[in-house]
């Protein structure tokens, strides 16, 4: 791997500080959390020309930033405002989960953690997103949710922005 450019790595903290505030978030003030997510972010986009989730496996790296889901802010974030990689948190270092579905991994570990910033963030918290976006989790995970469900608290939720 080679050096990572200085400007890159500046230009997704600047990047990752103003989305932070965007969304009622801030970065992780647990020590290394943001820095080693940040360079993720730069690798990915030093190597793709986007800042790719580093904290998931990519089978294909290349067809995931053209499919665009996973480019931070990915589409979880946006939607639920929740980030799995905790470079968005609260103050604790928690992740916002109230957006989330009790059955929803994040929920399991991290329990229910509240948005104290309800009226910034979750640009794509419409209910088709929302339905989109759990659908292809439950498919992913092999989860039983019926599709009845998944509608229904994604009706309940999209009225929560």
């Amino acid at each position: 791997m080679s050096k990572l450019k200085p400007e890159t790595i500046a230009k997704l903290e600047n990047f990752a500080n103003t989305f932070a505030a965007k969304s009622g978030t801030m970065l992780n003030p647990v020590e290394g959390v943001a820095k080693t997510v940040i360079e993720g972010l730069a690798i990915h986009t030093e190597d793709f020309g986007r800042p790719l989730c580093p904290c998931n496996f990519y089978e294909d790296k290349k067809a995931e930033v053209d499919k665009k889901t996973w480019i931070c802010p990915c589409e979880e974030m946006q939607t639920f405002k929740y980030c799995h990689c905790l470079l968005f948190t609260l103050d604790n270092g928690m992740p916002i989960t109230e957006y989330l579905p009790e059955w929803h991994e994040g929920r399991q570990i991290y329990g229910l953690t509240n948005d104290p910033t309800p009226d910034k963030g979750r640009a794509l918290s419409t209910v088709q997103n929302i339905v989109d976006n759990l659908k292809e989790f439950v498919a992913n995970h092999k989860l039983d949710i019926s599709e009845e469900e998944i509608t229904k608290f994604a009706q309940e939720t999209a009225k929560r922005k």
